[in-house]
C-alpha cells in the first residue's frame, strides 16, 4: 500500500478540460526517507517507517538522532509507519511518484481545534425559545434522572472541547501531481489547518 507524509499548504482551485472549477487541497509530500523496516517474522507485521519534516538537531533526543543517522537521514521531527507488503530498503526515498492522478486516497491528520463549544455548535442541538422570559435559550437542558441513577451517563452529548483530534478523510481523489515541487493536489478539503502534518495512504 502506497503511503507518504506531507504538509498541508492550503486550498486553491484548478480548472478541468471542460472549464469547470475543482477545489483542491495542496499537500507538499516527501521526499520521505525510509528509516526502518518491520518484518513479519521479527515484528509480527510488515511495514515501513517514513520520516518527514526537517528540524534542528537540538530539538531531538540522542536516541532519535542516532536512529535517523543509521538510515542516512537528516534531523526530522515526524516518524510514521505505513503497513505494506512492498519491499523497501533503509535509506530509500518515497516521493509523490508513488501515486498517480485519479487515484483514491485517504488523508489522516489532526483536525482544526475549535476550543470549548456548547451543544448547539458541537452536537447540532436546537436552541430554546427566546421570548416570554425563557431562560433556556442555549442551555443543554436536562441530562439525567434525579434520585436514580443520580449521575450523568457516560457518552452523553454535552458541551466540551471540539476539534483537535485525529480524523481520517476517505475516498479523496488525486487531481494532479507535481513531481518537480513534490506536490499532491487532492480534490476537496482534508483534515487539519495550514502547515499541518498529514498522512496520505492509498484507499482500498
Amino acid at each position: 500500500m502506497a503511503g507518504i507524509i506531507g504538509t498541508k499548504l492550503g486550498m486553491t482551485q484548478v480548472f478541468g478540460e471542460d472549464g469547470t472549477s475543482v477545489p483542491v487541497t495542496v499537500i507538499e509530500a516527501g521526499p520521505c526517507p525510509v528509516t526502518a523496516i518491520r518484518d513479519p517474522e521479527r515484528d509480527g507485521y510488515a511495514a515501513v517507517q517514513l520520516a518527514h519534516g526537517n528540524t534542528k538537531e537540538a530539538k531531538l533526543t540522542k536516541g532519535e538522532l542516532g536512529h535517523l543517522k543509521k538510515a542516512g537521514a537528516p534531523a526530522m521531527r515526524t516518524l510514521v509507519e505505513f503497513r505494506t507488503e512492498d519491499e523497501h530498503q533503509i535509506g530509500d526515498e518515497i516521493t509523490v511518484e508513488a501515486f498517480e492522478a485519479g487515484q483514491k486516497v485517504k488523508v489522516s491528520g489532526i483536525s482544526v481545534g475549535k476550543g470549548f463549544q456548547g451543544t448547539i455548535r458541537r452536537h447540532n442541538f436546537q436552541r430554546g425559545p427566546v421570548s416570554h422570559g425563557s431562560h433556556n435559550v442555549r442551555a443543554p437542558g436536562s441530562v439525567g434522572a434525579s434520585a436514580y441513577p443520580a449521575r450523568v451517563f457516560k457518552g452523553t452529548r454535552l458541551p466540551g472541547r471540539m476539534g483537535g483530534r485525529r480524523v481520517t478523510q476517505r475516498h479523496c481523489e488525486i487531481v494532479e501531481i507535481d513531481t518537480e515541487r513534490n506536490l499532491l493536489l487532492i480534490k476537496g478539503p482534508v483534515p487539519g489547518p495550514k502547515n499541518a502534518t498529514v498522512e496520505v495512504r492509498e484507499d482500498g
